[in-house]
């Protein structure tokens, strides 16, 4: 499960995870954003990419927490190809030991599966001229090194059982907004959650400038 809350999140008038839009059949590829008010330390301002979602639930990995351990630590093959900060992310409070890697291609070429360059486990999560997916971590990148143009690793993830992420959203603990090729493995992860608010315009701008302590103006 994702998070437990103690104190009730209070929507904003008139919320709109969505933008207005009506929900996409899935949510896999897209960003979670956490609320300003969100309570749980794991969340709180936080961006993740949902990397699956379905009728079984959901799961994805925050994008914006480093977790301080160098990669060459663990997977020392795939730090030539880390970007800085070039640590072992904190992917979500589920199952700690696992490790989850997205790459970022250097064209879209690449992200053919008949593409002798194509990463092998390559799932596809956001498209673009330099699209992002999942890779297998357990092989060696070296020989495909040429296509991968920057790759990031998570420890853990967050998950979602059947149902919880839909009800999290209704009640107003995320923004749902389309994930950019930058925004997984971007250079300033710290920064991630104003910037991806800031870009959508309108109100969602307006929340990027919220202060993190609701007593400082």
């Amino acid at each position: 499960m994702s998070h437990h809350r103690d104190v009730p999140i209070e929507p904003f008038s008139a919320f709109e995870p969505y933008g207005g839009a009506a929900p996409p059949v899935t949510l896999t590829g897209y960003l979670l954003v956490a609320v300003p008010r969100l309570p749980d330390p794991n969340f709180s301002r936080r961006v993740i990419l949902v990397l699956d979602h379905g009728d079984h639930g959901a799961l994805g990995v925050v994008l914006d927490r480093p977790g301080g351990v160098a990669v060459d630590q663990l997977l020392p093959r795939w730090q030539p190809l880390a970007t800085p900060p070039s640590e072992l992310f904190t992917g979500g409070p589920v199952a700690r030991n696992a490790l989850i890697g997205l790459v970022r291609l250097g064209s879209r070429d690449a992200a053919t599966e008949e593409s002798d360059t194509c990463p092998t486990g390559w799932r596809l999560l956001v498209d673009g001229e330099r699209p992002v997916g999942m890779v297998d971590l357990s092989v060696d990148p070296a020989g495909r090194a040429g296509s991968i143009a920057e790759a990031r690793l998570f420890s853990g993830y967050a998950g979602w059982d059947s149902g919880q992420l839909e009800e999290e959203i209704e009640e107003g603990s995320w923004y749902v907004v389309r994930a950019e090729p930058r925004d997984p493995i971007s250079a300033d992860p710290e920064g991630l959650w104003r910037r991806v608010l800031r870009r959508q315009g309108g109100a969602l701008a307006l929340v990027s400038g919220f202060p993190s302590d609701p007593a400082v103006n």
